[in-house]
């Protein structure tokens, strides 16, 4: 019986779900790249990592790393030589939590955040992002530079502070409250992409609120709150908005 595949660690997630050639035949088969396989290709080809540092970096062993790497080389290679759409989805992975003691990145959001939020929340605490801007429920997610996050207990809130995105949209948003450890997020507009994310990491969804920031808190715990779990932001509807949107197959990986 075969050995189950180990999680790979995954550093950041890709900004965009992938790439079509200027010219082709549209009915050509696209190369699937899995998140694994771009975080090698990430690591290695852009960061200038070496495979052993790689291995460390996604918690697999040296030999796992060549191979999902040689894996990487060859479908970049076959979509560009024989002009096929890339696509960039599933695969083995999880996404770090600023734990990964072989990070060399000094500039790690997720380790950021993990030392501000790194002591246990307790049992009867529950933790709400809200988009934020001026003390306002922000109405665009993937825009938006930053959350005020809000400590629940028993019903009350014990703390609150404003967290600042460093200009991360869409793909990264997710994860910001991820490190955040966030269990409920409030927020105006959101693409499916982005729900599509945050049904992944577990994260409750309150999605087209609008008005005030701590008014829309109250009004949830008051069991009052007005939101849409169907409303999007309208730039959403597009189809094209400069491959920003990032689905990148969240909640369809194995891990």
């Amino acid at each position: 019986m075969p050995r189950p595949t180990k999680c790979r660690m995954i550093c950041r997630l890709p900004q965009t779900i992938g790439f079509d050639p200027l010219w082709g035949d549209e009915a050509r088969q696209p190369v699937v790249l899995t998140v694994d396989e771009y975080e090698t290709i990430r690591l290695i080809d852009k960061e200038g990592l070496s495979q052993e540092q790689c291995s460390q970096r996604m918690q697999i062993a040296r030999t796992t790393a060549q191979r999902v790497y040689e894996t990487a080389r060859k479908k970049l290679a076959d979509a560009l030589v024989d002009c096929r759409p890339l696509r960039i989805e599933g695969g083995e992975y999880r996404v770090c939590d600023g734990q990964n003691r072989f990070c060399g990145s000094s500039k790690c959001f997720r380790r950021e955040l993990y030392q501000i939020f790194n002591q246990p929340k307790g049992e009867r605490v529950t933790r709400i992002a809200v988009a934020y801007e001026d003390g306002q429920v922000f109405q665009h997610f993937g825009r938006m530079e930053k959350f005020k996050v809000y400590d629940v207990e028993d019903g009350k809130v014990t703390s609150a502070q404003v967290v600042d995105t460093e200009g991360r949209g869409h793909g990264a948003l997710a994860e910001v409250l991820t490190a955040l450890h966030t269990d409920i997020l409030i927020c105006g507009g959101i693409g499916g992409g982005a729900q599509a994310a945050l049904a992944a990491a577990g994260i409750q969804l309150y999605g087209g609120a609008s008005g005030s920031a701590d008014g829309a808190v109250e009004a949830l715990l008051a069991g009052k709150l007005t939101y849409d779990l169907d409303f999007q932001c309208a730039h959403h509807d597009e189809h094209h908005h400069d491959g920003q949107c990032s689905d990148h197959g969240c909640g369809r990986h194995s891990c």
